[in-house]
C-alpha cells in the first residue's frame, strides 16, 4: 500500500524561504557592518535586498540605508571596497588621506581579519542564541545513555549488549547522554564502531555494526541514516540558567557542525549521493514544511540553516569570507600580499566555482521534484 504524505502549499514554502534567509543573510551582513564601524570603517550602503531601491535615508555617517525589491538577504558596501578581491581601486587611490583612513583597505589586517570573520561569526551567535535560549525556556534535555530496549534484528543486542547496560564511551571517546550515542551513528551508516558499556559496575568494549536505514518523514523527504537498534528511556528536561544553556547551546551547535563535515566528506568519498545536497528549492520546500509545524520548529531549523551559512560562508573559496581570510592568512605568514592578478584569478575562478555549485545543486533539486519521477 502507498503511503500518502503531507504537503504545504508553495505560498507557505516561498513564506519560509524569505523568513529564513532574508533574515539570516541581513544579520551576516549587519555583522560585517557593525565590527567595521567599530573599527572607523565607512559604509556606503546597506541594503536589505538586493536590486531596485524601495525605500530608504542616508544617516550622519553617509551610509545609505536601502530596503530594496528582492528580499532575498542583504548586503554592505564599505568605502573603497568596489572589487572582489577587496583590492584598493583607483577611485580608493585618488581619495584624500582623511577619507583613504575610512576605507577597508586601509586597515590593519588583524582588523580586516575581524570584519570578514563577523559575518559567519554572527551566524554562529544566532544558532547558539536560539539552542540557548530553547534550553532556559523549556529546559535542558537529559537523556542518560543507558540501553532501555532494543530494535528488531539490533546490531547492538547481536553485538552482546543487553537491556540496562549504560553505554560510556564510543569509539574511544566518552559520553554521558544518548544524544552524544546518536552523534556517533547516525552519520555513519554501514559503519563499525567500537561501544563501550558498563553492566553491573564492570566495563567491556565490543564493535558493533552500524545498519544502513532509510527514513522518510512525513512529508516524504528520504535520508539514509545509520541506527545501531537501541532505544532509551524517555529522560527528562532539566532547569537550566544561563550557563547550562550556553553550554548545551555549544555542544549542540558544534555537533551539527560536525555532522555537516562528515555529511560534506562522505558526498566527496562517494559514500553519500549528491542528492543529499540542497539547493534553493529543497531550503524553501523544507522551509515550508517546518513552518507548517509552528512556530518553535521553523525557530529551530532557522538555527540550524544559520550554522550552515556559517560553515559555507568560512570555507577558504574564494569569493567567500573564508577565501579572503585564507589570503589574510598567506598575508600574515608570508608578511606580504599575494599580488593583485594573483588574487584576480582566484577570486574569477572562486566566483565560477560557487556558480558551476549553485547551478549544480538547483539541476539536483528539479530533478528530485515529484514531476520527474522521484
Amino acid at each position: 500500500m502507498s503511503q500518502a504524505f503531507e504537503s504545504v502549499p508553495l505560498w507557505m514554502m516561498v513564506a519560509g524561504f524569505l523568513l529564513v534567509l532574508g533574515p539570516l543573510v541581513t544579520l551576516h551582513e549587519l555583522g560585517h557592518y557593525l565590527v567595521g564601524r567599530w573599527f572607523g570603517v565607512k559604509a556606503n550602503v546597506f541594503s536589505v535586498g538586493f536590486g531596485k531601491e524601495l525605500a530608504g535615508f542616508t544617516d550622519k555617517r553617509g551610509t545609505r540605508w536601502r530596503l530594496s525589491a528582492l528580499p532575498l538577504g542583504g548586503y554592505v558596501q564599505f568605502a573603497g571596497d568596489m572589487s572582489p578581491a577587496s583590492q584598493p581601486s583607483p577611485e580608493f587611490l585618488a581619495l584624500p588621506k582623511h577619507e583613504q583612513e575610512q576605507c577597508f583597505q586601509a586597515k590593519p589586517l588583524w582588523q580586516k581579519s575581524l570584519i570578514v570573520a563577523a559575518g559567519p561569526v554572527t551566524n554562529l551567535l544566532i544558532a547558539v542564541i536560539i539552542f540557548a535560549g530553547f534550553a532556559m525556556v523549556y529546559g535542558r534535555p537529559v537523556v542518560p545513555p543507558v540501553i532501555a530496549d532494543f530494535a528488531d534484528n539490533s546490531p547492538a543486542y547481536a553485538a552482546g549488549l543487553e537491556a540496562g547496560d549504560r553505554i560510556v564511551a564510543v569509539n574511544g571517546e566518552r559520553v554521558t547522554d544518548f544524544e552524544q550515542v546518536r552523534a556517533f551513528v547516525l552519520p555513519y551508516p554501514g559503519r563499525t564502531i567500537t561501544l563501550t558499556y558498563e553492566r553491573a559496575g564492570v566495563q567491556a568494549t565490543v564493535p558493533v555494526k552500524v545498519d544502513s536505514v532509510e527514513m522518510t518523514d512525513r512529508f516524504g523527504n528520504t535520508s539514509r541514516l545509520g541506527i545501531i537498534g537501541v532505544y532509551s528511556n524517555a529522560g527528562e528536561f532539566q532547569t537550566a540558567g544561563p550557563i547550562s544553556a550556553l553550554d548545551f547551546a555549544l555542544d549542540r551547535s558544534w555537533n551539527a557542525l560536525k555532522m555537516m563535515v562528515t555529511g560534506i566528506s562522505q558526498i566527496i568519498m562517494g559514500e553519500r549521493s549528491v542528492e543529499e545536497l540542497g539547493g534553493p528549492i529543497k531550503i524553501a520546500k523544507f522551509s515550508g514544511e517546518q513552518l507548517s509545524l509552528g512556530p518553535l520548529a521553523f525557530v529551530e531549523f532557522v538555527a540550524f540553516i544559520s550554522l550552515n551559512l556559517a560553515f559555507i560562508n568560512l570555507l577558504p573559496i574564494p569569493v567567500l569570507d573564508g577565501g579572503h581570510l585564507a589570503f589574510y592568512a598567506a598575508e600574515a605568514i608570508r608578511r606580504k600580499p599575494a599580488s593583485p592578478r594573483s588574487q584576480e584569478w582566484a577570486f574569477r575562478t572562486g566566483m565560477a566555482l560557487v556558480l558551476g555549485l549553485m547551478l549544480f545543486v538547483t539541476i539536483v533539486d528539479i530533478a528530485s521534484l515529484p514531476i520527474f519521477g522521484s
